[in-house]
């Protein structure tokens, strides 16, 4: 999670360069899965005193505690990739949902990841586009980080996303050490500098509803198409996607544990019956209306006209 720790890891422009291949990128997001795995554990048994001497030092306090539905404090100020000052909740317009990512530009390894990633998951939702569907925030937890290095970051991402309007719902944010810190303390992202300079903490997206409250948290360092673009639609409430998609969001359930969504066996059983009811009510409406109609069955006009055709 650390540069020493991972001394291979490097920025995702100079990844692409030396890398060069998503095999790589895909043994890589394994070894940090397994990273994050562990650091996980680690806080789980954090949390029970007869194991806090079992805690590295430098992962004390690193954990994520979940806020849903709280709202962000909107009113902190940071600044964009262009330099500008811009509220938090300037980004919000109360129409389109965001995914939150924090972390730090910088990172040797684990924030990369968690980009990256993000952006492999999301070019796979077609419905649903940035700038148009959603925004997506990301913001350095390092005071010393520029401008100019969000600039960079933003520029290589909107290359791999490479969707038109993209640029308007990506923002890429620094700001002071109290600003980051309360943002992160209002999403639960507990992180910790580290003597090296670089910072431990564990990897997540938060999804923000349109008018900036906590709706969902996406664990780990793999983001399925089908679960950013499930998190995203219930994270708008159902005020984007078409009816279709509502649809098929209502008869999915969030699952914390897999961190994904999965088919509600309930809600399916619950379709099928009222499809059954559906179609008795019609039969039984049916026939109520032909009785009304004084419309004799078939076998019966057979009879009627045989007789008065006969001599």
């Amino acid at each position: 999670m650390t540069e020493h720790a991972v001394p291979f890891r490097r920025s995702r422009i100079e990844t692409d360069h030396i890398v060069g291949s998503r095999a790589r990128r895909g043994l890589l997001s394994r070894l940090a899965t397994v990273g994050v795995l562990a650091l996980t554990g680690t806080m789980a048994s954090a949390q029970d005193p007869e194991f806090n001497d079992d805690v590295p030092p430098e992962l004390v306090g690193v954990d994520i505690i979940e806020h849903l539905d709280e709202t962000l404090p909107l009113d902190l100020v940071f600044t964009d990739e262009d330099g500008q000052e811009i509220k938090l909740g300037d980004l919000l317009d109360g129409d389109r949902p965001a995914i939150l990512q924090m972390g730090y530009f910088k990172c040797p390894m684990l924030c990369n990841l968690v980009l990256n990633e993000t952006m492999d998951g999301l070019t796979g939702v077609d419905d649903l586009s940035a700038g148009t569907d959603f925004d997506l925030i990301a913001v350095s937890v390092n005071p010393r980080e520029s401008h100019e290095l969000a600039k960079i970051k933003k520029e290589g991402y909107l290359l791999e996303y490479g969707r038109p309007g993209a640029s308007r719902g990506f923002h890429f944010l620094t700001g002071s050490a109290e600003n980051t810190r309360a943002l992160a303390d209002a999403v639960g992202f507990k992180y910790r500098l580290q003597d090296d300079g670089e910072y431990a903490h564990a990897a997540a997206l938060f999804i923000i509803t349109p008018d900036g409250r906590i709706s969902r948290y996406l664990y780990g360092v793999r983001y399925e198409p089908a679960t950013l673009r499930f998190a995203l639609m219930e994270g708008a409430e159902g005020r984007i996607g078409s009816t279709l998609q509502r649809f098929i969001l209502w008869c999915h359930v969030y699952d914390p544990d897999s961190g994904s969504y999965h088919l509600l066996a309930f809600r399916v059983m619950q379709l099928g019956g009222l499809a059954t009811l559906f179609v008795m009510v019609a039969g039984v409406g049916l026939l109520w209306v032909r009785e009304r109609r004084g419309t004799p069955p078939a076998d019966s006009a057979d009879q009627i006209a045989s007789t008065r055709g006969a001599p």
